[in-house]
């Protein structure tokens, strides 16, 4: 009897120490307007990995359009070329910045044009960490970065989502 006290205890105080573990952040999650009737749009964020152990992201899903994955971006023999990726993982201490002209998540069969100001959910699902819903800003047509700044400007807004 008390080995399987002792079993439980240790897996609850294993189970106690993953969710106090700082996990999976999303920061800056944001979309470019889509103009007119276009049927494809693209949402940035990047993923920091808190954590003491590897996660996966698995996929990704959003209301706003009928399908959503991650896609890279490379130039191959002086074309651009884009491809599906399949799940990606994160190490413990490791980021990904999905970003313009890089990996991003495709939206594809868009339901209406994403307006400069709006903002929609996206479900992020995570091998260890389970789902996420973040909020996605959407900037201006073009914009490389949230709210139309560069990527490169230090006064960004954060949205962060751990769990």
């Amino acid at each position: 009897m008390r080995a399987l006290i002792a079993g439980f205890t240790a897996a609850f105080l294993a189970l106690a120490a993953y969710a106090q573990e700082p996990g999976i952040a999303v920061e800056q999650a944001w979309a470019r307007a889509t103009p007119g009737a276009v049927k494809t749009g693209a949402a940035y964020l990047t993923l920091v990995n808190h954590g003491k152990q590897s996660d996966r992201l698995l996929g990704m899903s959003t209301p706003v359009a009928d399908s959503a994955s991650l896609h890279e971006t490379k130039m191959e023999g002086g074309i651009m070329k884009m491809r599906p990726l399949g799940p990606v993982d994160l190490a413990p201490g490791k980021s990904l910045e999905l970003k313009p002209g890089g990996n991003h998540i495709m939206l594809e069969g868009l339901k209406h044009p994403l307006k400069e100001g709006e903002h929609f959910p996206l479900t992020l699902a995570f091998e260890k960490a389970g789902t996420r819903e973040v909020t996605v800003m959407v900037g201006k047509v073009g914009a490389m970065g949230p709210a139309g700044m560069t990527m490169d400007s230090g006064a960004m807004n954060h949205m962060n989502m751990t769990h």
